[in-house]
């Protein structure tokens, strides 16, 4: 593989990797798009946080490519869908900045997501390890 992806985190190259290399990408991006909810909803859980805050906290997961424009309408349509609330709230540090945190139905959601999740990576990690 030349150079580097953010998107092959962790990836292991071996034999002709260039053929393969649309199908990853395509894939990962599937994946991220599949699993972005989920963690704004769980970088919620503790705290309400500011959106920059946020992008910050999600930017630090590797392979997860998030950005400021990825988030920001996701965080309105979880709103809109009621899993997480935003109040505005003046800065002494420059433009107000907006809060968000998880509603009671957010929670729920988020929790039932990430079960979901752990079903899913069981069941995988068991077809590795030649168990089913």
């Amino acid at each position: 593989m030349q150079g580097s992806n953010s998107n092959r985190v962790g990836v292991r190259t071996c034999g002709n990797w260039s053929g393969m290399t649309d199908f990853f990408d395509n894939w990962t991006v599937q994946v991220r798009k599949g699993l972005l909810e989920v963690c704004i909803l769980s970088a919620l859980v503790e705290k309400e946080r500011y959106g920059y805050d946020l992008v910050k906290t999600l930017v630090a997961i590797p392979g997860l490519g998030v950005t400021e424009g990825t988030l920001y309408p996701l965080l309105s349509r979880l709103r809109v869908q009621g899993l997480v609330t935003a109040r505005l709230e003046e800065s002494s540090e420059g433009p107000a900045r907006k809060y968000y945190s998880l509603t009671k139905e957010g929670r729920k959601i988020m929790t039932a997501m990430n079960n979901y999740l752990e079903t899913l990576n069981e069941g995988a990690r068991t077809l590795r390890e030649g168990g089913i």
